[in-house]
C-alpha cells in the first residue's frame, strides 16, 4: 500500500512540475530533492492539496498565484523607529504597534526595528527588555548621536521586509494607521505618506512653519504633498535600497524617489498630542530644510547633467559682461570718451572671468558624474520592469562594483 503511495506522489509531482520545467527550467533542484530515496517516505506524509500546489509556490515570476499570493506580493513588514530619549513612550508604544500587528496576524510576517540614536536615558534598558518579550524586536543602537536620518538611513539597511514602514517613538503616530497604509501599498504604490491633516501642535512655532515649508518643497521638487515632514510612511523595499540618505533629507525621500520614477501616494493619518517626553524639534531646522532643498533641488535636476546649470550662469554671466564690454568700447573708439574711471569696467571684466569660473565648474562637474557612474557602475536610469527578455526580477539589479 505505502509503494502505491509514492507512485501517487510522484506522478503528481512530475505532472505538476511540466509546467514549470517546459517554461524554464525551474524548481530542478527541487525536483530533484524530492525524487531522493529518503525524501520519499517523510513526503508520502504530506496533504494531498499540499503535494498539488507545491510546484506553483516554488516560484512566482510565471504570474502563477498560490493562496500565500493572492492579493500582493508584500509578505513581511519591516517597521523602522528612530528613538532618542523617549523611555517614557516605548513601553506603552511597544504595545500599541503589537496591538496593531496582531490585526494583520496571518497575512504578513512582521519584525520592528528600533534605532537607538545615542539616548543618554534608560531608552536602551527599556528596549532590551521588550526583545525578551518580543522576538520580533530588533535593537540598533548607536555610539551617538547622529540625527534622525542617520537612524532610518540605519533601519533601511538592516530591515528585511518586503515593505518598510517608518513612524516615530513619541506615540503621535497612530499604529492603527499601519494598514490603511498597507492596503494603499498593496494598490500598486511605491511610496506611501502619511498626512496629519489634523495636525495636534502649536501653529507658530510647528505647524505654520511646516505649511510654508511643505508648500516651497512641492513647488521646487514638483511633487506635491500636504506633509514631508509626517515620519509616518511605507516603502517597499527595491526602492528605498536604491536611495542613500545624507544631512538632514530623510523629510525629502519622496522627492529623491521621485527620480527613480516612483508612483508615490498620501493618506490622511491620525496624529496624536505629545503625553510624555520632550520634542527634539523646533523652528531652528528651517535653515537646514532650506539648504537640504537647494541640495535636493539640484540633484533632481543636474545631478546627471551639471554643465546644463553651471553652464547657464556662465552663459549669462559672460554675456552680460560682454555686453557692458561691447557697450564700454563703442563709447571709447566711436565718441572717443574714458573709461577707465568707470566702475561698469570692472563689473564687466568681473562677469566675464566669473561666467569662465561658472562653464569650468560645469566641465568639473561632468567629468566627476561620470566617474562616480562609471568606477562604481551606477546607473542613470531605473527600471520598473521588462517584457520579453530573461530577466526574473522587477527593477534593475545591484549596481555593478568595478
Amino acid at each position: 500500500m505505502q509503494g502505491k503511495h509514492h507512485l501517487l506522489f510522484f506522478v503528481l509531482i512530475a505532472f505538476q512540475l511540466q509546467i514549470l520545467t517546459e517554461k524554464k527550467g525551474l524548481c530542478q533542484d527541487i525536483f530533484k530533492t524530492m525524487l531522493r530515496v529518503d525524501a520519499l517516505p517523510g513526503a508520502c506524509h504530506l496533504p494531498l492539496m499540499e503535494v498539488l500546489t507545491l510546484p506553483l509556490r516554488c516560484d512566482r515570476s510565471f504570474g502563477m498565484k498560490s493562496v500565500e499570493d493572492s492579493g500582493c506580493d508584500v509578505r513581511k513588514i519591516s517597521l523602522i523607529i528612530p528613538v532618542f530619549n523617549e523611555e517614557e513612550n516605548l513601553e506603552a508604544l511597544q504595545q500599541e504597534i503589537t496591538e496593531a500587528l496582531e490585526k494583520l496576524k496571518g497575512r504578513y510576517d512582521s519584525e520592528i526595528v528600533y534605532v537607538d540614536d545615542g539616548s543618554s536615558d534608560r531608552s536602551f534598558s527599556i528596549l532590551k527588555a521588550l526583545r525578551k518579550k518580543d522576538p520580533r524586536v530588533k535593537i540598533i543602537r548607536f555610539r551617538k548621536n547622529y540625527g534622525q536620518t542617520a537612524a532610518l538611513a540605519a533601519g533601511f539597511d538592516n530591515a528585511s521586509g518586503d515593505v518598510v514602514i517608518t513612524m516615530d517613538a513619541d506615540r503621535q503616530n497612530d499604529p492603527n494607521d499601519i494598514p490603511l497604509i498597507l492596503e494603499k501599498i498593496n494598490e500598486g504604490f511605491d511610496v506611501v505618506s502619511g498626512w496629519r491633516k489634523d495636525r495636534k501642535d502649536p501653529f507658530i512655532n510647528r505647524r505654520l512653519p511646516s505649511m510654508m515649508a511643505n508648500g516651497l518643497i512641492s513647488m521646487i521638487t514638483k511633487v506635491h504633498l500636504h506633509d514631508y515632514g509626517c515620519t509616518l510612511k511605507a516603502y517597499r523595499k527595491n526602492v528605498i535600497k536604491n536611495i542613500n540618505l545624507y544631512g538632514e533629507m530623510h523629510r525629502f525621500i519622496p522627492a529623491i524617489a521621485s527620480w527613480l520614477g516612483v508612483t508615490i501616494a498620501e493618506v490622511p493619518v491620525n496624529h496624536r498630542p505629545r503625553v510624555a517626553g520632550k520634542s527634539k524639534y523646533g523652528i531652528s531646522r528651517t535653515v537646514r530644510v532650506i539648504l537640504d532643498l537647494i541640495t535636493v533641488k539640484f540633484l533632481l535636476s543636474f545631478s546627471t547633467r551639471p554643465i546644463q546649470f553651471f553652464g547657464l550662469l556662465g552663459i549669462i554671466s559672460g554675456g552680460v559682461g560682454g555686453l557692458i564690454g561691447l557697450y564700454l568700447s563703442i563709447i571709447k573708439y566711436v565718441f572717443n570718451q574714458s573709461i577707465g574711471g568707470r566702475p561698469l569696467l570692472m563689473l564687466a571684466v568681473l562677469l566675464i572671468l566669473i561666467g569662465v569660473q561658472f562653464v569650468s565648474m560645469g566641465l568639473l562637474g561632468e567629468l566627476m558624474a561620470r566617474t562616480y557612474h562609471e568606477t562604481q557602475g551606477k546607473r542613470i536610469y531605473w527600471i520598473r520592469e521588462i517584457c520579453g527578455t530573461d530577466a526574473e526580477e522587477e527593477g534593475n539589479p545591484p549596481d555593478k562594483k568595478q
